[in-house]
């Protein structure tokens, strides 16, 4: 990254983080992310140290346009890159991106690898057992994309008995088995859109506006949008459960309520979806 903005790559750990929670990343310093992330001094909480090392870890994958990918010059930019450093900015030190793969990032989460990840994470009852979730600052709906051709899926129930691609124990994936389907899992967006282009499997589920952002980019996609979720689902930033990060929410919630009141999230979204996702949903 440009100036003093530093990233981790761990994407090649990331099945290794799963399985033994070992701590082999490091920064291109040298400094083992545990270092980065302040160790574990004595008395002080999370926020305590986030602040005393003057620095936050903030997970997220790097290759899911718009949310966070890599530019034509590899750096790394979107939506939840510059929520990441507005909200880092609020708590007044500087950000420290760390990528890697959807289980990976998690995984590390939980093992204290990261502060927060900032990764369009939608909330769910299921994950709110594991991780403290910040307040919304995104509203989406899923949208369910075919081939220009497929007449067959109309609706979130047609799915069933058929073959879906996406990130597995993803919310789309998720969402997908629970109407029938049989997720294959992939890694990027990239992939997903070759799997559904090519005809070998018959849907793709996932945010509607980065469905939108990838026909901007590919008008000639041989592809559609089929069918939508009436309800929003409420995007939010996943944390360590427990009382050390108590305070930590507590500043992330406030700094999210400040840059709404601020106009700096409609602005950032406006900026990457083309709409403002981070407006609260009319009741």
């Amino acid at each position: 990254m440009k100036n003093c903005w530093k990233k981790i790559m761990v994407g090649a750990i990331a099945g290794a983080m799963l399985l033994t929670g070992c701590g082999g990343a490091q920064e291109s310093t040298g400094q083992n992310i545990s270092q980065v992330n302040g160790g574990g001094t004595e008395g002080q909480d999370q926020l305590a140290r986030i602040q005393e090392a003057g620095e936050m870890t903030i997970a997220m994958e790097g290759t899911w346009a718009p949310w966070t990918y890599h530019d034509e010059n590899d750096d790394l930019v979107g939506f939840d890159v510059e929520v990441g450093k507005a909200i880092a900015e609020k708590l007044g030190v500087e950000p420290v991106f760390i990528e890697g793969e959807w289980d990976g990032l998690l995984a590390g989460l939980e093992a204290g690898r990261f502060d927060i990840m900032v990764n369009g994470v939608e909330y769910t009852d299921e994950r709110g057992e594991k991780y403290d979730f910040s307040e919304p600052y995104g509203y989406i709906r899923t949208a369910i994309m075919v081939k220009e051709d497929n007449a067959e899926i109309q609706s979130f129930e047609d799915l069933a008995g058929k073959t879906t691609a996406n990130t597995i124990s993803s919310t789309y994936a998720q969402l997908a088995e629970s109407y029938g389907a049989t997720a294959t899992g992939v890694d990027d967006l990239n992939q997903t859109m070759e799997l559904l282009i090519q005809g070998r499997v018959d849907a793709t589920l996932n945010a509607e506006v980065t469905f939108y952002d990838y026909l901007a980019v590919h008008p000639d996609a041989d592809v559609k949008i089929a069918a939508l979720t009436e309800d929003a689902s409420h995007v939010c930033i996943p944390m360590r459960k427990g009382d050390d990060s108590a305070s930590l929410r507590e500043a992330v919630n406030q700094a999210i309520i400040e840059l709404r009141e601020e106009g700096v999230l409609a602005e950032i979204s406006e900026k990457y979806f083309g709409t403002d996702i981070t407006a609260v949903p009319a009741e």
